[in-house]
């Protein structure tokens, strides 16, 4: 396998994860908590807003590290599948949680501001900031060890 190539591939998937760590701690530590104070007269507009913006910055991100995470589990090969199988588990446990918990709390609060909804936003979006986390220290160590 051409050993540019792989790293290449390497590097831009440990950028993608990388970015989306920070910005996923961002998310949870200063913008999901300010949601609250919003206001309940703009609410449904700011959420509206507050999605479409995000997925214009997100889904590029998150598409570029999931074609990386496949591609890496042939071209890295059998040493490194442990180490690329877990990675590639982390991310379908994160697009799991996104599509099953994040997205339709955020829907609900389409609606206006529900404290429900925002509190299990909140709550649950931990999981994706821990294993985006546990992701981005999996790709230092693959290009590390490469």
């Amino acid at each position: 396998m051409n050993e540019s190539l792989v790293m290449t591939i390497l590097l831009v998937h440990a950028a993608s994860t990388s970015a989306m760590m920070g910005l996923i701690w961002f998310v949870q530590i200063v913008h999901y908590p300010l949601m609250a104070r919003v206001g309940a007269q703009d609410y449904a507009l700011y959420q509206h807003a507050h999605m479409s913006r995000t997925t214009f910055i997100v889904a590029p991100l998150m598409l570029a590290e999931m074609s990386t995470a496949i591609l890496l589990i042939p071209m890295l090969g059998g040493a490194f599948y442990p180490l690329t199988s877990a990675g590639l588990a982390m991310l379908v446990l994160i697009w799991v949680s996104t599509a099953a918990l994040q997205v339709p709390a955020h829907k609900g609060l389409t609606q206006g501001f529900i404290d429900r909804a925002h509190r299990r936003l909140v709550a649950t979006n931990w999981v994706r900031t821990l294993l985006w986390t546990l992701r981005t220290a999996l790709a230092c160590v693959l290009i590390a060890i490469y």
